[in-house]
């Protein structure tokens, strides 16, 4: 009887948490075995673990197989380094672009409650869905020569396919959503009393934007920047079909892949892999370096 009773009481507290009883029956809690601590901690690491190899191997056994052949070549292969600069200045063109269009439309996206807003987002976050050579295809619609933005640009002197042009187009095209949502999160990190104190001392909407929400969501915004900027440098898809000539590091890479193999194409691509790691790197640094109390401070200062 006493133990009758014991487990009468343990099921009745049973039937206070949620989950545990359902509908007047006792769940088989003996059929759901709760893995030791020290089980679940090693499991979860050896997860993450294999994770970050399967991430990390791949580029650590590219720069290593092909890095020094590939810094060597810089100084003996002229297209390479004309790829390697043409890379660089319309990845660094397609980001002055994107920040400068991107920033208020990141701005009013995130500040504004308007009808149709999350559709807009959606909208500005589908080439990051979409296959990348599918975007070459739909900018090649538009900007081709058969069409009217195309056709006006090119009676104006201007050619986009098969131009630089149509680089910078197809790198800003896939990267500016980085920028974007960079520049979001950014902005909504700005606390607004800040902005409230300035307004309550008879600064207008654009001064307070200037002299406030942009020093306090400046890091964020640069780190955007550089997101959109290394992402823009290792574009393949949508440059390949809007202009494979003048070539990228990465057309050039698959280039040389397709014509002379693995070989020709590794030094290539560890130059490629680098480009996109080093500010990545740096930017990773010097955000875990600052301390977050300090951004307020500077502004105050």
């Amino acid at each position: 009887m006493w133990h009758r009773a014991v487990r009468s009481s343990r099921l009745a507290a049973a039937a206070s948490v949620p989950g545990v009883l359902g509908s007047g029956f006792p769940l088989p809690l003996s059929r759901f075995p709760i893995l030791p601590r020290s089980l679940a901690s090693i499991f979860a690491a050896l997860l993450g673990s294999l994770l970050f190899l399967f991430l990390v191997a791949p580029i650590a056994q590219l720069v290593a197989t092909g890095g020094v052949e590939g810094g060597a070549r810089l100084a003996t292969d002229a297209e390479l380094r004309r790829a390697l600069g043409l890379t660089a200045a319309t990845a660094t063109a397609a980001t002055l672009l994107g920040v400068l269009g991107g920033t208020p439309i990141a701005f009013l996206i995130e500040r504004r409650r308007f009808p149709g807003r999350a559709v807009i987002a959606a909208l500005l976050d589908l080439p990051l869905l979409i296959p990348h050579p599918v975007a070459g295809i739909a900018l090649l619609l538009v900007l081709g020569r058969d069409s009217a933005l195309g056709g006006a640009a090119l009676a104006l002197g201007l050619r986009i396919v098969g131009s630089p042009a149509g680089i910078v187009c197809a790198m800003l095209f896939v990267s500016a959503p980085l920028f974007i949502s960079g520049a979001r999160e950014a902005f909504a990190r700005v606390d607004r009393r800040y902005e409230a104190v300035a307004r309550t001392l008879g600064d207008h909407r654009w001064r307070v934007f200037r002299r406030v929400t942009l020093p306090l969501s400046g890091r964020g915004l640069v780190a955007a920047a550089v997101v959109m900027w290394a992402r823009a440098v290792s574009e393949f898809g949508a440059i390949v079909v809007i202009t494979y000539n003048p070539k990228t590091v990465s057309v050039l890479s698959y280039d040389r892949f397709t014509s002379f193999g693995l070989r020709e194409a590794l030094p290539v691509a560890a130059i490629l892999a680098l480009l996109a790691l080093l500010p990545l790197t740096a930017l990773r640094a010097l955000r875990y370096d600052r301390r977050p109390e300090l951004d307020a401070a500077g502004v105050a200062g």
